[in-house]
């Protein structure tokens, strides 16, 4: 599970040899001093803002652990193109045609038809495809379809049929639909299920599945396509030899590299696990690789890679590619050791029902990282705290592990501020205590929200997994009940007893502030006027926030207040809103445990997928006066290898790339394997 900063970004590296003694400098990147006065943005367009990252300590790191790092990024490269086809099956080909254009014309480029077109491509880039990577809806070109059709001329361009339509009419429309009647499968765009699969195909195959330990559930789908060939369901699996088995085989050949270096035994372990999972694609390999991994907690290097989140996935089965490669801030880590050593503490007094606590949560780690690499799902927009494996049985018994991005948090609080929180905060004390606060009630929700939201609770013996009971709601019930542990505790004492803040009701109330405010009012800016929530992370900030809101109006816990014309949110008894968050935590807790489907919906479709449409113009209307895009995103370091004369790395330098553009054409070049249609 991941939790979303929108803003968002990304690393990563790229493979480039050189002489020895010599290092061949990529083109479109430069050195770049990491100090203080270090240039975080690199261009903005549309509703997205493109940053950079540095990658502190980097020269504390010895060549061996450079040499991990820099496989491990190489290997999350590799599959790259595998997110861009699981997002949209035109999605390379259509990327290719753009590119092509974008390399070869040599027209007009200062009229403003081809300035929309460098907007629209940049905007596919940064998706992943052609679709919204926020809004899941199909990004649509300010160019026209004639202007098109004179660049794909004068570039000897070929795109045609369906791949060129879909550009400009209205299909396919949505990447991911949740809306029912619309019909799961049929109304999403999202490349993991073939023509014709329709969800009753899709329940009653995986109905004939059986895990060998029923109380060891296996990850039945997450690995594959399902499709129907000679009318009989089957599934594609993600493997070397298999489905995108050419870009597989490339990253199973830097793991191997990986391997070779790692820093001990049972984090190479692990890597060879992962390696015969992508070579076979079982899922009991699978399972046995994240025990392993979940227990190579030593050394200084982790990572995350493979087929991981299914929110992609508008029934839940199939895991998105992604790769997050990360160094430890010894420094962060060692402040919030204190959130792992008391997991149990805040379990226990969690406002849970009893039969829904874990006796005992094991190996639970909690680390602040610095990302040195990332790709496919985790990029360009990246999470800022991940926490996994995802399996609850694995939980239960082996623990997880917990990481915030501590220098991609950093990138965001150094990329300058917008002016918005003058505007929707209710008040002067308002916007006071959110600057004194703010950034450390962020991180601590957001350690709050992955150590231990993702690690409590445990569902009822013989109650399925989630993907089953709660179906298309299972990631937002999943995300909203992680805020709520971190919202419920962040206004708790037992912060200021383990020393993480000198004031737990002043931070208490900066979270709650900006939580209500932003769930019922600010994120409403990344939607269109009269659309409906999609996003899991978005719905879940919203139904929480009016929930809450709802159940405190008799009571005046929040007012709803019109001043000088506009609409604010005041929090009047905070106290009492915790005790909210604490009813509704119980209350999600509880529809996972029990698995309650109708539970889950109701609560999901009542509070969180409808907007308020009179407070949506009116936000939308506030906000024209600020420039600053609402998301981020980021380009990655590119770590360039120096060899000697037999072809053996002897250090690793950090460059930094100049342009957006430059780095996106380079990775097309370097790591496009896999064939236009799957």
């Amino acid at each position: 599970m991941k939790i979303r900063f929108y803003l968002m970004l990304l690393v990563a590296s790229t493979f480039f040899w050189s002489c020895a003694d010599t290092v061949s400098q990529p083109a479109g990147t430069e050195e770049v001093t990491q100090t203080s006065d270090f240039d975080y943005k690199v261009d903005e367009f549309a509703d997205i803002k493109i940053l950079r990252y540095q990658i502190p300590g980097w020269e504390d790191l010895s060549l061996k652990e450079q040499k991990l790092v820099y496989y491990l990024t190489q290997a999350g490269l590799s599959g790259r193109d595998i997110i861009w086809d699981q997002n949209y099956r035109h999605n390379l080909k259509i990327r290719e045609a753009l590119e092509n254009i974008y390399t070869t014309y040599e027209g007009d480029k200062s009229s403003q038809d081809w300035k929309d077109f460098e907007t629209y491509l940049k905007r596919v880039w940064f998706s992943n495809g052609i679709h919204h990577h926020y809004s899941m809806d199909k990004i649509k070109p300010s160019f026209s379809k004639e202007y098109f059709n004179t660049l794909l001329a004068e570039t000897n361009t070929d795109l045609s049929g369906e791949p060129y339509e879909v550009i400009f009419n209205e299909k396919d429309s949505k990447k991911v639909n949740l809306d029912e009647s619309k019909g799961l499968i049929e109304g999403s765009a999202v490349n993991f299920y073939g023509e014709g699969v329709t969800a009753a195909d899709v329940e009653a195959y995986y109905a004939t599945k059986k895990s060998p330990d029923p109380e060891k559930p296996l990850a039945f789908g997450l690995n594959s396509k399902l499709v129907k060939e000679n009318g009989t369901v089957t599934e594609k699996v993600w493997k070397s030899g298999g489905m995108y088995g050419e870009a597989i085989d490339n990253i199973v050949s830097w793991l191997e590299k990986a391997q070779g270096v790692a820093e001990n035994e049972k984090q190479a372990d692990a890597l060879g696990l992962l390696i015969e999972y992508y070579k076979s694609g079982d899922l009991q390999t699978w399972d046995e690789y994240n025990i392993a991994w979940v227990q190579a907690t030593e050394g200084n290097i982790d990572y995350i890679n493979s087929f991981i989140e299914v929110y992609n996935d508008p029934l839940g089965y199939r895991g998105s590619y992604e790769t997050i490669v990360q160094i430890k801030d010894f420094d962060m880590s060692e402040k919030m050791k204190v959130l792992e050593e008391n997991v149990q503490w805040f379990e226990d007094n969690a406002p849970l029902m009893e039969e829904h606590k874990k006796k005992s949560v094991v190996g639970v780690t909690y680390k602040t990282v610095i990302v040195a690499g990332e790709a496919g799902d985790a990029s360009p927009a990246t999470p800022i705290g991940v926490n996994l494996p995802n399996s609850n049985w694995i939980r239960k018994e082996y623990g997880s592990k917990s990481v915030s991005l501590g220098n991609i948090i950093e990138a965001y609080n150094n990329a300058g501020s917008t002016g918005r929180l003058q505007e929707f905060a209710f008040d002067e004390e308002e916007v006071a205590l959110e600057e004194e606060y703010g950034e450390l009630a962020d991180k601590l929700h957001t350690a709050l929200h992955e150590v231990v939201g993702h690690a409590s609770g445990q569902l009822n013996p013989g109650v399925g997994e989630t993907k089953e009971t709660l179906k298309s709601y299972a990631s937002t019930l999943e995300e909203g009940r992680a805020d709520l542990v971190g919202l419920y505790y962040l206004m708790d004492p037992k912060l200021e007893e383990l020393g993480l803040v000198d004031d737990h009701q002043k931070l208490g109330k900066a979270a709650y502030d900006g939580y209500i405010r932003n769930g019922l009012m600010t994120q409403l800016i990344r939607l269109e006027p009269g659309a409906d929530i999609e996003e899991s992370h978005m719905r879940n900030r919203q139904w929480v926030s009016a929930w809450v809101f709802e159940k405190g109006q008799e009571e005046g816990i929040i007012e709803k207040v019109s001043k000088d014309g506009k609409t604010y949110f005041d929090i009047k008894d905070y106290d009492a809103l915790r005790g909210l968050f604490g009813d509704l935590l119980r209350e999600t807790q509880r529809i996972k445990s029990e698995g309650d489907y109708e539970a889950a919906k109701n609560l999901v479709e009542n509070y969180g997928v409808k907007v308020d449409q009179e407070i949506h113009t009116e936000v939308l209307k506030r906000n024209e006066q600020f420039t600053s895009a609402p998301y981020s995103g980021f380009v990655n370091p590119v770590l360039v290898p120096e060899t000697d004369e037999s072809g053996e790395i002897t250090s690793i330098k950090v460059v930094q790339p100049v342009s957006f553009e430059e780095q996106m054409l380079d990775y097309s070049k370097k790591y496009d394997v896999l064939p236009m249609e799957n």
